[in-house]
């Protein structure tokens, strides 16, 4: 109970302090904002204890309007002076929430705050959990230190800068050069955009702001990793001022239940068993909960709860080819790209909901796995992934993303950053993979040096139980790690290894723009564009089809398709940038989990394309009459030729006979036997748009060219059209305007089994 009143009356001091700064402070209007925006309370902002994994009962957020102002290289600290705007904390400088909503190199801010009376004789910590880039914090005009990384956790014992008797002043310089130094910043640009894939940059503090008191001998951190096969779960604690007989006891819980208590020394590894451990996977995302404590005799100097997930990965062969496994079991790994933006918040979802909701709908949509991309979240993200259950292949931010003569990479501080990301995240159980580069962006120093074998050596010393991709788009064919990963627009590709799992680390990128949620409304961009849900979907299930051949006949891993979201200017996600679904999140469920829990176990060509058989089409270059495309028109004039029809260098088709007009028409007969048309799929090559019928109606269609062959959706309509056990007509027309030119198409059915 007096603790209940001491929080109550530290609550109603925090709301009157804030209520002075909140007067001035206004919420800015992005091109979009999310519903949660409409949940701020910014006298309670973000309330969730930010560091679920080591957890204490009693602290206190800072959270809420600050103090702000923009600054100059190398002024004075404004120690003890009223700064000239307000911002909402924890939301980038650059953010709608923040209600500032500009770019600044430099940045001041500033509050007051005041120390709960019974934490008197208690050190004091500070805790940011991110400020992007450069900080420096002072206490009551004493500078605490600076920081560099814009993904780091950073905390101060304050207690020795705190005086008794008086509002505490909290001062923070930022400083942010976002791409004008060769550090890590991922998507972050700028504007006007180099490309339109980097999106607006993120300036200050973006994650909770926290105090809370310990003992001088307290609980620093936290290590552990699961041993499923020993039947354990390994745990180092270090702590700060550790006393002569003190130690450590652990205890874990399932479900309230004690299943192991176990007593050790601080910065000393040791193992609680866990008997019959129930195991982490995104189908059972099960979690123990965990305390630790530092004890001596009955007094107890610390404690801090947490929790666990039983669960292993690892690369071991089945079928001949090696694969990703989940405790000891092949599991394919599909998931979407994640870049982790808001259009409010940018960096910062507006609430732990809003965090919760994008894990979760990953979920929805039937994936295992997601790659959060070129970001480190906060720790409440990975939070909900451990306990929502979804494997992350975490990203490293790169340092010189997609710039032209961009600055040199600073390796020292990329290294460090790396170092900190997987300390900070490692005992999350949802993370199986780090992705130390992305498409060759810092991977050599400014000598020309790949770093590539060296960054995956440090990333082992510190983490050997996860996987290691050490560079996702391969381009430098560094053939180290645990995965081989390739990139492959719009379609997947088909990846081999005999000695690295292997997975196309992104593929896709369908726009659809879904009116009045756009960020740009009618400047959209994409890799390739589509005008209906419908569109997007087939596209979809198409790519997801050859993928399963991928699974089935080569091997693979696993694939990451582009994008869960839209971002500012990009329209290729399955959401709005603002979280309206663009598809029917069941069906793309549907075709998810069939990739990931089937495989092929046989491939039926009914029409075969070009590299597989001599197959004879009619065709002419002179338009036909309309009914050209049903069984009985009269194409007894055509003349005949073998696929594929086409002219120039078509480097993953075969011409057989030449066509080098602007338009073609293909007609053929072919029978079907009794089949599951759902697993019916055309298999087509074209440069450029194209038209396929069968029996008169349209299968399929589309613009532009491919550079492979790809699987299309039939559509309803014309699988409905089949006559089994009877001829059927399929017709096609393409037509080409610049380039080399090509069309061949197939038919083909696959069998599945679990």
């Amino acid at each position: 109970m007096k603790l209940f009143f001491r929080l109550l009356v530290l609550l109603i001091g925090t709301f009157l302090a804030s209520t002075v700064y909140s007067q001035n402070w206004t919420l800015k209007q992005a091109p979009l904002m999310t519903r949660w925006a409409d949940d701020l309370d910014i006298e309670n902002l973000l309330p969730e204890y930010p560091r679920p994994q080591m957890e204490r009962a009693d602290w206190l957020n800072l959270n809420g309007v600050w103090e702000f102002q923009v600054g100059e290289a190398g002024e004075n600290p404004p120690i003890g002076k009223t700064l000239s705007d307000t911002i909402l904390v924890p939301f980038p400088v650059e953010s709608a929430l923040s209600g500032v909503m500009e770019q600044h190199e430099h940045i001041w801010y500033r509050r007051t705050f005041s120390v709960p009376e019974d934490w008197d004789g208690k050190q004091i910590l500070l805790h940011f959990g991110a400020i992007d880039w450069e900080s420096e914090i002072f206490i009551n005009g004493k500078s605490l230190g600076i920081h560099q990384g814009g993904y780091d956790e950073i905390s101060y014992n304050i207690s020795p800068y705190l005086v008794k008797g008086i509002e505490q002043e909290l001062l923070v310089r930022v400083y942010d050069p976002t791409e004008a130094k060769g550090i890590p910043r991922g998507k972050q640009e700028t504007p006007p955009h180099n490309l339109l894939i980097m999106y607006t940059p993120v300036t200050g503090i973006w994650q909770t702001v926290w105090m809370e008191p310990v003992e001088n001998c307290h609980i620093d951190q936290l290590k552990m990793t699961p041993d499923i096969d020993n039947d354990q779960l390994k745990l180092a604690v270090f702590a700060d001022n550790i006393q002569a007989g003190v130690k450590v006891v652990a205890k874990a819980f399932d479900n309230g239940k004690i299943v192991a208590t176990v007593t050790g020394t601080a910065g000393n590894e040791f193992s609680i068993p866990i008997k019959d451990a129930k195991l982490w996977s995104p189908k059972s995302p099960f979690l123990y909960d965990l305390t630790v404590e530092l004890v001596k005799g009955s007094t107890v100097f610390d404690k801090v709860d947490s929790y666990f997930g039983m669960r292993k990965v690892s690369i071991a062969n089945e079928g001949g080819n090696p694969k990703i496994f989940l405790n000891n079991e092949f599991v394919y790994n599909l998931g979407f790209l994640d870049q982790g933006y808001w259009p409010d918040g940018i960096y910062t979802a507006p609430t732990d909901e809003a965090l919760k909701f994008d894990v979760q709908i990953q979920k929805d949509f039937g994936y295992n796995m997601v790659r959060k991309h070129l970001k480190v979240e906060r720790q409440r993200w990975y939070y909900w992934a451990d306990k929502l259950g979804i494997m992350v292949w975490q990203d490293m931010p790169s340092a010189n993303s997609y710039r032209h003569n961009p600055p040199p990479v600073d390796t020292l501080q990329y290294r460090k950053e790396l170092e900190r990301m997987i300390d900070g995240r490692y005992n999350s159980p949802s993370i199986t993979t780090w992705v130390i580069y992305n498409e060759t962006q810092g991977q050599k120093d400014e000598n020309g040096n790949n770093l590539t074998g060296r960054m995956v050596e440090l990333v082992r010393s510190k983490d050997s139980s996860r996987l290691i991709n050490p560079a996702s788009d391969n381009i430098f064919k560094d053939y180290v790690g645990d995965i081989l990963d390739y990139h492959s627009y719009p379609s997947p590709r088909a990846i081999e290894s005999e000695t690295m799992a292997t997975a196309c680390g992104e593929f896709g990128s369908v726009g659809f723009a879904l009116e009045d949620h756009e960020w740009m409304p009618d400047s959209g961009v994409s890799m390739i564009m589509v005008n209906t849900a419908e569109k997007l979907e087939d596209i979809y299930e198409g790519y997801i089809q050859m993928l399963a051949q991928y699974k089935s006949e080569d091997g693979m891993s696993g694939a990451v398709f582009t994008q869960l979201t839209d971002v500012e200017q990009e329209i290729n996600g399955f959401l709005s940038y603002d979280r309206v679904s663009k598809v029917d999140i069941d069906k793309m469920k549907k075709i998810n989990e069939k990739l990931i829990e089937n495989v092929i176990v046989k491939t039926d060509e009914i029409l075969p394309i070009a590299s597989n058989a001599a197959t004879v089409w009619k065709y002419t270059f002179k338009e036909p009459a309309k009914n050209w495309t049903t069984g009985s028109f009269d194409d007894a004039s055509w003349e005949l030729g073998q696929a594929g029809f086409g002219h120039g260098n078509i480097e993953k088709g075969k011409v057989n006979t030449n066509w080098d007009t602007d338009k073609i028409w293909l007609r053929k007969s072919f029978e079907i036997n009794q089949i599951d048309s759902d697993d019916l799929f055309l298999k087509i090559m074209h440069d450029e748009d194209f038209e396929v019928h069968i029996n008169g109606v349209l299968a399929a269609s589309g613009k532009g060219h491919s550079s492979k062959y790809e699987l299309l959706v039939i559509s309803d309509e014309a699988k409905k059209s089949l006559k089994i056990g009877s001829l059927n007509t399929i017709a096609v027309y393409c037509k080409q305007t610049v380039g080399n030119q090509f069309i061949d198409v197939g038919i083909v059915h696959f069998l599945y089994r679990k």
